[in-house]
């Protein structure tokens, strides 16, 4: 056998070499574990229903500032609320100091009053008030960005909303519904008069 260019064996690497270019490795992994993860997170905000609720104005505030006001009935598992909530967190942007954003969460029972009162049955279900905490309109399901923006900019410019009763997808709720008074109802057996 014959062989144009010799073989030369490979020196085998010191413990310490090895031990050395690993950790260089180890520690490029993490550089770039932690860059790329920076990196995504600040280049897309995070828009999620609960940071829409801590930026809420408070109800009571949103019926008594004289400003225009957009409250949603909403619930963390409505499919259709987390979807706009992207385009509900630049609305809130966009308006700011202008439009009153109010959040009402559905599963909170506090809510009740209002979610009888506004006939709240699908979700996310939104109600645009006036100046004066009037009833304007209100809109339930999945609500297109561009019927929504025209909406809030009439809203905030006191025009009539060009959509004034929209409907799109919805996630069903029930409220629950308030007791009512009935012979058979076991609460009222102690304050009937028994002739």
């Amino acid at each position: 056998m014959s062989t144009d260019s010799p073989i030369s064996p490979q020196k085998p690497e010191t413990t310490g070499g090895t031990r050395l270019r690993n950790f260089a490795i180890a520690m490029v992994a993490i550089a770039l574990t932690v860059a790329l993860f920076l990196g995504l997170r600040t280049q897309t905000p995070e828009a999620s229903l609960a940071k829409l609720d801590q930026g809420s104005t408070p109800l009571e505030l949103a019926l008594t500032n004289g400003k225009p006001t957009l409250m949603e009935f909403y619930a963390d598992w409505c499919t259709v609320c987390q979807k706009m909530a992207p385009d509900m967190q630049q609305f809130e942007t966009q308006y700011a100091g202008k439009v009153n954003f109010v959040m009402l969460n559905v599963d909170n029972t506090k809510w009740l009053p209002e979610m009888l009162k506004y006939r709240v049955d699908g979700i996310p279900h939104f109600v645009f008030l006036g100046k004066d905490g009037e009833t304007i309109a209100q809109a339930i399901g999945d609500q297109p960005r561009t019927i929504m923006g025209s909406n809030l900019e009439a809203l905030a410019t006191g025009s009539s909303l060009p959509y004034a009763q929209a409907s799109g997808q919805v996630s069903k709720f029930s409220a629950p519904v308030a007791p009512t008074s009935s012979k058979d109802d076991p609460r009222l057996h102690s304050s009937q008069v028994v002739n």
